[in-house]
């Protein structure tokens, strides 16, 4: 049972836990020649990492990294590329009261019954800690389609933070998006939204909302028709973040509100290229990218761990109030983004190279 690896023929396996000595991933099945730039991993590392402003975790990791395999020469080698980002602001003592005692929200009890033992440091391997080696990993896969695809780019953002939503609009850059600490281009929202993380934080709660991703420039043809459809397979990658609860492509949910002749696509030619006039579906039709942007919508519930007081039980089933320590993201949304963008171009990039043995021509 591969339960730590992501991919078919492009695979990322996931390695480590939130306050041990480090975390890391070994990709496989890695195109020979493909051009690494470190600097743009360590940027996306950045954007994830904790610390990084005034509404995120006081976890203060750099997430400096270590390519141990698989590149010479700023080039991949075909090899597996195997990256370790050591933990170095761990603090374990904050879970010693812990160890006996089930978090509401979090996986302490499923763990237990599951496997009979559990890590208590912060969750240990269902840590969203370990996700720092997805963003390295998203961005070899990111460099790899764009060396392919050249007009091919993955932006997110956060689109709604509880009940403040940002105006219907795309942004044109990743630059654009980070203007703000909230990871919105709306500003007007985005300063809304930050100042109900601010609060939530003060009465000692926490908030969710939605993530959305646009992806440009990805070409017609990738996807497989039946197991393997493209929302399928993003759908997956993106449940198994942590926090999500619910992914939609294109109009999504509101397409419950449309009759079919408002809510098909119809295609035209413009310039000898056939397209959509619209694009409810998200770019995906049949399970397989159409050319026109794929753009879809990721829901995270609130963080699960608050400073206020919440009752529960311990492991013996006897009540207890429960008082957490540690590192906390009052909104996990903002340091999110670049997750999102990883499992997006890992996903992309392995059902791309799926592409290439589909057809002979």
């Amino acid at each position: 049972m591969a339960t730590n690896r992501i991919g078919n023929l492009f695979t990322v396996t996931s390695f480590g836990e939130s306050h041990g000595p480090g975390i890391g991933a070994v990709i496989d099945g890695v195109p020979a020649g493909i051009n690494i730039d470190l600097k743009a991993i360590k940027l996306q590392l950045n954007r994830r990492r904790p610390g990084q402003s005034h509404i995120s975790t006081t976890r203060n990791e750099t997430d400096d990294f270590d390519i141990l395999s698989g590149i010479y020469g700023n080039k991949t080698l075909g090899s597996p590329v195997c990256i370790w980002i050591p933990n170095k602001d761990q603090k374990p003592e904050d879970y010693e009261n812990l160890s006996n005692v089930y978090r509401p929200g979090h996986a302490d009890f499923t763990y237990d019954t599951k496997y009979g033992f559990r890590d208590p440091r912060g969750g240990g391997r269902s840590s969203a800690r370990i996700t720092a080696a997805w963003v390295a990993a998203g961005s070899i896969a990111e460099q790899g389609l764009k060396q392919r695809y050249p007009d091919i780019s993955i932006i997110a953002w956060v689109s709604q933070v509880h009940k403040v939503k940002a105006g219907f609009s795309y942004p044109k850059n990743r630059q654009e998006v980070d203007l703000s600490p909230v990871r919105c281009h709306d500003i007007n929202a985005a300063r809304l939204m930050e100042e109900a993380i601010i609060a939530a934080k003060e009465a000692g709660d926490s908030l969710g909302g939605v993530i959305t991703c646009i992806v440009n420039g990805c070409p017609a043809g990738i996807g497989e028709p039946v197991f393997q459809k493209l929302q399928a397979r993003l759908g997956e990658a993106m449940l198994n973040l942590n926090a999500v609860k619910g992914v939609s492509f294109g109009t999504g949910f509101y397409s419950a509100e449309y009759k079919g002749s408002e809510l098909n696509d119809a295609f035209i030619s413009e310039n000898g290229i056939i397209k959509t006039s619209t694009n409810h579906s998200g770019g995906i039709q049949g399970g397989i990218s159409n050319g026109m942007p794929i753009v879809f919508q990721v829901v995270f519930k609130p963080t699960s761990t608050i400073g206020s007081s919440q009752l529960t039980v311990d492991d013996n089933g006897k009540e207890t109030q429960l008082n957490a320590t540690g590192r906390h993201d009052p909104c996990v949304l903002p340091r999110a983004v670049p997750i999102v963008e990883a499992l997006t171009a890992i996903t992309l990039l392995d059902l791309a190279i799926i592409q290439t043995i589909s057809r002979w021509d």
